[in-house]
């Protein structure tokens, strides 16, 4: 492996876990607030699987870097602007139809990204994938199913669904952007063009809508940014709660 492809890599495995483990953060704050016990569960299984992701990313990320730094340094130990997850991960819990929304939004665009990852020339990579593909088929079934119940329930449920639907549009488009280093890695057979995977996506996510009886926006907006280490608010203020107990306690064992 040249320098070149290994630091891309290291920056590519860190990308992957930072949406994770953003992704699985705010996953996890609905544990308690779920609308009846078994969701509650579920909530908890989801955030798991993600969370467990992020810490396969994050291990190779070390090995890969090879500074002394382990999985809890890259999830623990950096600022907002350190971290490069993109940023409908990030947006805060919201009202139920909102989570459920942005679920949705990520579980079909991993259904796309997994099985081209499992592809990739580079072992680790791959067998990640491997892994995440099997626990993606259940998110998607279980967010597909609620967007259904709320966008084609009753009056609010289908007003909250459609705000949310509208309110997180704009953050999908970044999904699909590629810079120089994943194009570097797709280029060489590691990483996934997801740029490739834009009208699968919206192919699936728009029949879903309809079926709900959701409205498809417009593209009249978008914002970009998480990457490169750009984000809204609500990053720092989770990473602030996430990161608590590791920084208040450096180098503790549970």
């Amino acid at each position: 492996m040249s320098e070149a492809i290994k630091a891309a890599t290291l920056e590519y495995a860190t990308r992957l876990g930072d949406d994770s483990v953003v992704l699985g953060h705010r996953i996890s704050e609905w544990i308690s607030y779920g609308p009846f016990l078994e969701e509650d569960i579920a909530y908890g299984n989801v955030s798991l699987d993600y969370i467990g992701r992020a810490r396969m990313f994050y291990t190779y990320a070390a090995e890969l870097a090879n500074d002394g730094r382990d999985e809890d340094d890259f999830a623990y130990m950096r600022n907002d602007r350190e971290y490069r997850n993109l940023l409908l991960m990030e947006m805060p819990k919201g009202d139920f139809a909102y989570s459920q929304v942005r679920q949705l939004f990520a579980d079909v665009y991993y259904t796309y990204l997994l099985p081209e990852l499992l592809q990739s020339k580079d072992e680790t990579l791959s067998a990640i994938a491997a892994k995440a593909i099997k626990e993606t088929k259940y998110h998607l079934r279980r967010s597909r199913d609620w967007v259904l119940r709320l966008g084609d329930g009753t009056e609010e449920s289908h007003q909250r669904a459609q705000k949310a639907v509208d309110a997180l549009w704009g953050y999908t488009h970044e999904l699909f952007d590629m810079d120089e280093t994943e194009q570097l890695l797709a280029d060489a057979g590691i990483g996934v063009d997801v740029s490739k995977l834009h009208d699968a996506w919206l192919a699936k996510v728009s029949e879903i809508l309809t079926e709900a009886t959701l409205t498809i926006p417009e593209d009249e907006w978008a914002v970009r940014g998480g990457r490169i280490g750009y984000h809204t608010e609500n990053l720092g203020h989770m990473l602030t709660e996430m990161q608590i107990v590791h920084r208040s306690f450096p180098g503790c064992k549970w």
